[in-house]
């Protein structure tokens, strides 16, 4: 009975060996796929910091936005000038004339052309209600030819949050060098 219970205890030693040996490759084929996990993990996690630090600045470019700031109005006096004929080359420029209408400040926070040679310049300052502004827009026609439509958007605290000047000439093509 002694033996027995001596070959029973070496056959389970044995056996808890090869279970060792069998459960190592498996323990080392878990670990892989674990550290695998965990860099997906981790890749993640980064991915979710970068996006959350782009929220946040999206947050506070948008904390500065008209959308959020209190609504007024605007009315200009006119919203279209017309340069007549011009020659290639010439630089012109108009001046925009506007009211704040409404009963807060009117700040304008982006005055951007439709393209490079339309440069419009906004007043920085906050405009209150009842004053008046200017916003003055220059167009160089060198490099522009024939009939010229340009645009000038007003991003402001208004209602629609958007307004649109437009500029226009008939550019008369320089003559060709010889």
């Amino acid at each position: 009975m002694l033996l027995t219970a001596f070959a029973g205890t070496l056959a389970l030693s044995s056996c808890n060996e090869t279970t060792e040996e069998v459960s190592k490759p498996m323990t080392d084929a878990a670990s892989v796929a674990q550290n695998a996990s965990n860099k997906v993990a981790d890749a993640n996690s980064n991915l979710s910091k970068k996006n959350d630090a782009k929220t946040v600045n999206a947050q506070k470019d948008q904390s500065t936005s008209s959308e959020l700031l209190p609504k007024t109005s605007v009315t200009f006096d006119s919203v279209e000038h017309d340069f007549g004929v011009i020659d290639e080359g010439d630089r012109v420029e108009h001046i925009f004339k506007f009211t704040n209408t409404g009963s807060e400040a009117l700040i304008l926070e982006k005055c951007k052309g439709s393209c490079g040679c339309t440069v419009p310049e906004c007043p920085k300052e906050p405009i209150a209600p009842g004053e008046d502004g200017e916003i003055k827009v220059v167009f160089n026609s060198k490099g522009k030819k024939n009939n010229q439509t340009k645009k000038v958007t007003i991003t402001s605290n208004t209602e629609p949050i958007q307004s649109v000047l437009t500029i226009k000439a008939q550019v008369t093509p320089a003559p060709a060098a010889e």
